[in-house]
């Protein structure tokens, strides 16, 4: 396993740079391409697809196909998509419909959810083979990740196809690649033992999770936490872009502050894991998202224009101590044979309910109908101000409910460094230490 670390980098590098080439400045193109009323679809269906198909594929990895093969079909099948959705763009000029673009691309992010949680699948593998510990060694990877999604945000933004159908081509050609260097990565076993029971043959084990109090309350705040995740991803750009001209070639250049926060949030997970625990972690991560939108809230443009990049900074902490996190939190509590299922679950309540819900909420009945975006200027930008303190205040009242329902009794230092020999099988079967 010659150097494993660097290889694992590059893999997140790829996952990562395939969802940056689009995710912060599709909203931009589609706004210009007259589909601006449709906007929230688009991010929608990315948490409706995640619902089953990571648990889909997490438990086709876990039980017949390697992950890193799993992985490599995904990337394969979603990059097909994506530049098919690309190409029926250029051929349509100005005519671009709704139905076909939204079936390519929603084709695209069925395969491309469930990379995510391959993508730790195969990291985590790779590193408990290697004799690493994953708490440790992970994050630092994962930053790599962070770095791939701004180096595609700044060629967007800069190369101008932030406005435009390349960058689905963009995203299309790095799955591509992604899709190739996954079959490099270290092969991941799969479960070949007999099966006792549909529900085990179906991989549907990972639900048996909910039976023990403490993930099940994970589990739930993540859905409601999940509320928040695409949002700003959804109309963030759109927002600053309604400060102006001046702003309007830089929007997702800005946007790209989010990520380089992401990119050092990611190396103090460890660290504040160990210190503060998994609630002090997932409270850190409500809170940054109370200021991430309070900070829009107030922000505008001229002098304005500081609190959008606060708001940027703090998104470090709330995306990152959310997801990374508690992907490495579910991979302890969690069977080795049900690894991917598990991540897989974990989408699902994020990424699937969560976001999907959110996302649709946010736009069809906050966005929708305080952005009047054919307006003046400062009607917009007050009807976004309003917008950000409503997403603000869900954050602060999900936080508050967490902060006082949700207990661990190994909070927060005294997991003895959050390490893999503190993790001891249960007699059902899962890891971890026992219920609340």
């Amino acid at each position: 396993m010659k150097n494993l670390k660097l290889r694992l980098a590059i893999l997140n590098f790829l996952e990562f740079a395939v969802w940056g080439s689009y995710l912060v400045s599709m909203g931009m193109y589609l706004g210009s391409a007259g589909l601006g009323d449709k906007i929230f679809w688009f991010y929608t269906v990315q948490g409706l697809v995640s619902l089953f198909m990571p648990a889909l594929v997490g438990i086709i990895a876990d039980k017949w196909v390697p992950a890193q093969k799993m992985l490599s079909v995904c990337q394969l099948l979603a990059g097909g998509f994506m530049i098919l959705a690309g190409w029926y763009c250029h051929t349509s000029g100005d005519a671009v419909s709704f139905g076909p673009l939204f079936t390519f691309y929603t084709l695209s992010v069925a395969f491309f959810m469930p990379t995510i949680g391959l993508n730790n699948s195969v990291a985590f593998n790779a590193l408990v083979k290697g004799g690493y510990d994953t708490v440790k060694d992970f994050p630092p990877i994962r930053t790599l990740g962070t770095v791939g999604f701004i180096c595609a945000e700044l060629f967007v933004n800069f190369t101008n196809f932030q406005h435009t159908y390349a960058q689905f081509f963009t995203s299309g050609v790095i799955s591509l690649i992604m899709c190739a260097y996954a079959l490099t990565m270290p092969h991941c076993p799969v479960n070949h033992a007999k099966q006792t029971s549909l529900a085990e043959a179906l991989g549907l084990n990972a639900f048996k999770l909910f039976k023990r109090k403490k993930m099940a309350l994970f589990f739930i705040f993540s859905m409601l936490l999940g509320v928040s995740l695409q949002i700003t991803n959804s109309y963030g750009t759109l927002f600053i872009e309604s400060f102006g001209d001046a702003m309007r070639d830089n929007a997702t250049a800005i946007t790209a502050i989010s990520q380089a926060a992401e990119a050092v949030c990611i190396l103090a997970i460890p660290f504040c894991l160990k210190k503060f625990g998994i609630k002090g972690v997932m409270l850190m991560s409500m809170f940054a998202w109370v200021l991430r939108f309070g900070f829009f809230g107030i922000g505008g443009p001229g002098s304005g224009l500081v609190w959008i990049i606060l708001s940027c900074i703090v998104y470090g902490v709330a995306f990152d101590f959310f997801n990374v996190s508690g992907g490495l939190f579910v991979d302890k509590e969690t069977d080795p044979k049900m690894r991917s299922s598990a991540q897989g679950l974990f989408m699902i309540m994020t990424n699937g309910i969560g976001a999907s819900l959110g996302t649709w909420i946010a736009g069809n009945f906050v966005v929708n109908k305080l952005v009047d975006f054919n307006a003046a200027q400062a009607d917009q930008i007050a009807g976004w101000r309003e917008c950000w303190f409503i997403f603000a205040a869900y954050a602060l009242v999900v936080a508050v409910f967490f902060l006082f329902i949700f207990h661990d009794k190994n909070d927060p230092a005294k997991t003895r460094n959050y390490t893999d020999k503190d993790v001891e099988p249960n007699p059902e079967g899962m890891v971890g230490n026992g219920e609340v």
